[in-house]
């Protein structure tokens, strides 16, 4: 008589479940070798799986990309949601819990994000995927705190991006520490608040 245990068929991973195990590796494999070395193939034999198998996942290697960005921005928005569901209403309280979501969730994610994001740059369409992702974040953002501070142009919180990445990644590198980021970045975002708003340059002549 047969073992049951040795003549049961081997589960298999449900395509979602693959789908984040492939994803896992990918970010594995971005840390120990930089975005350069992500391709279908790198990714499939780390995973243990066929090329093809990949591909239907991804379709291409710059489908990899987009997803782990995605994935980014989503834990970015559900640590920005959490955060200000606990926030006292006021504008100092939410530009400093802006601030401490947008570090943390950085850091949290290490250098293999700024690796995505590098990458990203390099192709029309990734640049898209990020920049819908920033323009939906920024919504959350400014929804949070127009109510302290009258209507903000969307437009001026894309200053909060470009300092947010450059303070996380000074902190990641260790040349500031992470509360020094966050405190730059609060004022940062306050001063956006006060300060931007609708342009009432006058155009005509």
């Amino acid at each position: 008589m047969h073992d049951v245990e040795d003549t049961a068929p081997r589960r298999r991973l449900s395509k979602a479940a693959r789908h984040a195990q492939l994803l896992e590796v990918a970010r594995q494999l971005i840390r120990d070798k930089g975005t350069n070395e992500l391709t279908l193939g790198r990714l499939a034999e780390r995973a243990g799986v066929t090329k093809p198998l990949v591909y239907g996942h991804f379709g291409d290697r710059a489908g990899i990309l987009a997803e782990l960005y995605r994935e980014f921005e989503a834990r970015q928005q559900e640590a920005l949601d959490s955060a200000l569901n606990e926030a006292a209403p006021s504008l100092a309280a939410v530009a400093s819990v802006v601030a401490g979501a947008y570090i943390d969730c950085c850091l949290a994610e290490g250098r293999e994000l700024a690796d995505v994001v590098a990458a990203l740059a390099g192709s029309a369409t990734l640049s898209q995927v990020r920049q819908e992702a920033e323009d939906a974040y920024l919504t959350r953002c400014r929804t949070a705190l127009e109510p302290f501070c009258g209507p903000i142009d969307v437009a001026g919180l894309h200053a909060l991006i470009g300092a947010g990445d450059a303070l996380a990644r000074s902190a990641l590198a260790g040349r500031i520490s992470p509360a020094r980021a966050r405190d730059v970045l609060t004022r940062v975002i306050t001063a956006l608040a006060v300060d931007a708003g609708p342009d009432t340059t006058e155009t005509n002549p």
